[in-house]
C-alpha cells in the first residue's frame, strides 16, 4: 500500500507546503540492506560516573568496526554522529541525572538523519537503594521524550542490563546493540528493553545470524508473515511456513521463493498441535524458533458482537499459541537455546473501539510472555513478543481514509510501518545471539501516541 502523502512531502512542492502549514513531515527511514555498515558514521559514547557498561559496549562496537568518539574529544561543533550511546548505570540518585543533560544537551542537533540514541541502565528492581531505583526509572522519561523531540527518523531506546547478565562478555549485549543501531530498527522507538542472563552465541557472520536454525512461522502466506519468512530466510534460517489450507497457493509461492517448506494446517483443529509436532520431528528433528504470527480480526462493538466472533479470535490469536507451545515443549522439540516469539499488538496495550475480542487476545499474548518467560528461562529458552502499531498491509488498506491517515501520522515517525519492520524485530529476537533478551514486549509502532 502506497503512502501518497509521505511520497508527496519528499518533493519540492511538498517540502514547501509542510513548512508553511506545519504539517506532519514523514522522514525517509534508514532500513537495513545486507552488507551495510552497522552505522553510517561515528558514534559518541559517554558514561556516567561509575558506569559499569561503557567498557563492554566500547569493546563490542570497536570489534564491529564502529568509529567511537569520546565526549571529551568532541570539540568540533560541526561534528555529526550516527548515534549517541550513554551508560547511565552509574547514576545512583536524582542529583546524578544532571549528567544526562550535560551529555545530550550539546549534541541534541548533532545526530545524522535516522540517527540512534541508546541509554543503558540498571533495572530499578535490582538497584541497591530506593534513590538509585528512582534515578534509573527516570531514564525512561528521557528516552521517550528524545524519541519525540529529535525528529528526522531518529530513534531512542532504553536498555536495562541486569547485573547477572555477564556484561563483561560482549555477546550479552552485542545482538541488542547491533539491532538498535542498525537500519533493522527503523520503526522501533521509545522502547524499554531488558537484557539479562541467558544462553547467547555469536554467529560466524552477522549478516546471516540464523544460519543452521529451523524456524516455524505461522500465518506465513501474506502480509507480515510473508515478510517474516523472507527476512528469516535471508538471515540464514530454514523456514517452515504454515498457514490455513485456503491460503495454500500463496503459502506455496512464499515457501518456493525462499527455499523453505509449506505446511497447510488449521491451527484451531483439535489435532493441529500434534500433527505439527509430528511434522517438525519427522522432517527436522527439532524447531529452534517458533514465531506465532497467525491472527485474525472479527470486528464489532461488544454489544453487537456474536459469540462466534469472540471465540474465533481468542482461539486463533491466543489459545492456539498456548496449545502449540505445550505440545512442542512437552516433546522437547524446542531445544535449549530455542526461541519463541509471539505477535501481540498495540491494541493489546491501549485497547481499540470495536476490537474488544482482538485487544483481549493480544493483551493475553503479553500475559503469556510475562508468565511463561521466567519458566522457560530455566530451560534455556527465551520468550518475547512484538506489538505492531499501524503497519501498511492489505488489512490497513481497508480502513476508511481519514482513520487510516490518523493511524499513519500519530507516531514519532509520522508514517506507517512496513511488514519488513516487524519482521526485522522478530528476526533479532530469534537470533541465537539474543538469548539474554527474554520476557520483553517490543512495540514496532514508530513510537505511537496510542498507549504511550
Amino acid at each position: 500500500m502506497t503512502d501518497r502523502y509521505a511520497s508527496f512531502v519528499q518533493t519540492g512542492a511538498g517540502r514547501t507546503l509542510v513548512k508553511r502549514l506545519g504539517l506532519p513531515d514523514p522522514p525517509r527511514l534508514r532500513r537495513h540492506t545486507p552488507g551495510d555498515p552497522l552505522v553510517p558514521g561515528p558514534v559518541l559514547l559517554g558514561s556516567s560516573s561509575g558506569g559499569r557498561l561503557a567498557e563492554p559496549v566500547g569493546k563490542v562496537l570497536t570489534a564491529a568496526g564502529v568509529e567511537l568518539v569520546d565526549p571529551a574529544a568532541a570539540t568540533d561543533a560541526a561534528a555529526r554522529f550516527a548515534a549517541l550511546v550513554y551508560d547511565a548505570s552509574g547514576i545512583s540518585d536524582s542529583t546524578g541525572l544532571r549528567q544526562l543533560y550535560d551529555f545530550f544537551h550539546p549534541q541534541a542537533r548533532a545526530l545524522l538523519p535516522s540517527g540512534r540514541v541508546i541509554v543503558l541502565g540498571t533495572p530499578p528492581a535490582e538497584c541497591g537503594s530506593p534513590r538509585e531505583a528512582t534515578a534509573q526509572r527516570a531514564l525512561e522519561g528521557l528516552t521517550r521524550s528524545i524519541g519525540k523531540e529529535f525528529g528526522r527518523g531518529v530513534t531512542a531506546q532504553l536498555v536495562y542490563v541486569t547485573k547477572d547478565a555477564d556484561a563483561g562478555t560482549p555477546v550479552s549485549l552485542e545482538s541488542t546493540l547491533r539491532f538498535l543501531l542498525s537500519g533493522r530498527s527503523a520503526y522501533v522507538s521509545g522502547q524499554v528493553i531488558r537484557v539479562g542472563a541467558g544462553t547467547a552465541a555469536a554467529p560466524a557472520d552477522w549478516d546471516r545470524p540464523l544460519d543452521g536454525q529451523v524456524v516455524l512461522v505461522t500465518g506465513a502466506a501474506r502480509g507480515i508473515g510473508a515478510a517474516l519468512a523472507r527476512v528469516l530466510a535471508r538471515d540464514g534460517a530454514t523456514v517452515v511456513a504454515l498457514d490455513i489450507p485456503a491460503a495454500g497457493d500463496e503459502l506455496a509461492a512464499v515457501a518456493n521463493e525462499i527455499g523453505g517448506s509449506a505446511v497447510q494446517l488449521d491451527l484451531t483443529a483439535p489435532d493441529a498441535p500434534t500433527r505439527l509436532a509430528q511434522h517438525l520431528a519427522s522432517r527436522h528433528g527439532r524447531v529452534d524458533v517458533v514465531v506465532h504470527n497467525a491472527g485474525i480480526t472479527r470486528d464489532k462493538t461488544l454489544g453487537r458482537m456474536d459469540a462466534d466472533r469472540w471465540d474465533s479470535v481468542i482461539d486463533v490469536n491466543l489459545s492456539s499459541q498456548e496449545r502449540i507451545n505445550d505440545v512442542l515443549l512437552e516433546r522437547d522439540l524446542i531445544p535449549a537455546g530455542g526461541r519463541i516469539v509471539s505477535v501481540s499488538s498495540i491494541a493489546g496495550i491501549a485497547g481499540n473501539r470495536g476490537q474488544t475480542n482482538y485487544a483481549t487476545s493480544k493483551a493475553g499474548v503479553i500475559g503469556l510472555v510475562d508468565s511463561l518467560a521466567p519458566v522457560l528461562r530455566e530451560r534455556g529458552i527465551s520468550l518475547n513478543a512484538v506489538a505492531p502499531g499501524f503497519i501498511e498491509t492489505r488489512l490497513t488498506a481497508r480502513i476508511p481514509l481519514m482513520i487510516r491517515e490518523a493511524g499513519r501520522r500519530m507516531n514519532s515517525m509520522a508514517q506507517g510501518g512496513l511488514p519488513l519492520d516487524v519482521a526485522e524485530t522478530i528476526g533479532w529476537l530469534s537470533w541465537p545471539a539474543s538469548g539474554a533478551v527474554s520476557g520483553n514486549v517490543v512495540r514496532v509502532c514508530g513510537q505511537s501516541l496510542l498507549g504511550a
